[in-house]
């Protein structure tokens, strides 16, 4: 696609300092987000030749132990251990808390356990559950704006925040979810291009907007099929988005994205690390799992809400 077929580059934002000048004031080019759990995955690699190299009753003890301390997190709802695919690891977790202090606590209990002597993190990430508010970022500049408030002032703030509260309220199942209670799990972290040729932040906000709601029309085609969780993550890893899809189908994942990346969004502007799929596990079949066997999983027959 060349680069005619895009608006060109908003000019620098400046914002009316009294309400006569309100009618040539320009939207901040920032949209709303609602932020809601802290995110951590950690992908593990085991030190088989080690671990094959103690007795069966260390094995045993050390499993127990680890059962013991992993269990309540499992229970919860808010971990879920996966058996990875590929070079990349062995293990992943992924975690949900309200706090990222939550997240440390959880880190700092599996560095407690003898089985951390055995286990090497390749790789972790960091995000926040995030929810894109294109649509409503728009709505709220033009209703703040048709009120005579000035962007960024007291009065602006308060409105945009009154709006928030209430989407927040709206969506916290999704703002705070538990672990998809799914046999796959495919994690990747993304990048918008920032290139000298394409750049998306410096599109106009209703063009971001436009592009982000025909890319959404496809997700919602396999809402029966998979649960998609995104979070935020600038100013928390080398990425600025991490993306988690869980299905009971793993082939799933391949038919979504390769969709997506006809996409305009996915097309010209998507950039995609490495990519994680799993199979789920019980904490309780942890000793099965070290002793070379698949574990099972009971899928769930329907998304989760």
């Amino acid at each position: 696609m060349s680069t005619s077929s895009h608006p060109a580059p908003e000019a620098p934002h400046s914002y009316p300092t009294s309400t006569e000048e309100q009618s040539s004031v320009q939207m901040p080019p920032v949209p709303y987000t609602l932020d809601g759990a802290a995110v951590l995955h950690q992908m593990l690699r085991i030190h088989w030749d080690r671990w094959h190299a103690l007795s069966e009753a260390d094995q045993a003890a050390i499993v127990h132990e680890a059962k013991a301390a992993f269990l309540p997190a499992e229970e919860s709802g808010k971990s879920g251990l996966f058996s990875l695919l590929g070079h990349r690891g062995d293990l992943m977790w992924v975690h949900f808390r309200n706090s990222v202090d939550e997240l440390n606590q959880f880190e700092m209990l599996l560095n407690s356990l003898r089985i951390r002597d055995f286990l090497e993190i390749s790789h972790s990430y960091l995000s926040v559950v995030e929810l894109g508010l294109y649509a409503s970022t728009s709505k709220i500049h033009q209703d703040l704006s048709e009120r005579g408030f000035v962007p960024h002032s007291e009065e602006w703030n308060q409105g945009v925040e009154e709006v928030l509260a209430r989407q927040r309220k709206a969506m916290e199942p999704r703002l705070w979810p538990d672990v998809p209670a799914f046999r796959y799990c495919c994690f990747y972290p993304m990048d918008r291009r920032r290139g000298e040729v394409q750049n998306w932040y410096a599109l106009p906000l209703a063009e971001r907007q436009r592009m982000m709601h025909e890319h959404g029309l496809i997700g919602r085609r396999y809402h029966n099929e998979v649960r998609q969780i995104i979070s935020g993550s600038i100013g928390f890893d080398n990425w600025e988005w991490g993306v988690d899809l869980f299905a009971d189908n793993p082939l799933v994942f391949k038919k979504l994205i390769y969709e997506m990346r006809f996409d305009e969004v996915s097309a010209v502007y998507g950039l995609f690390g490495d990519f994680y799929v799993g199979l789920r596990f019980s904490v309780d079949q942890l000793d099965s799992y070290l002793k070379g066997t698949v574990p099972s999983w009971s899928p769930s027959s329907s998304p989760q809400d």
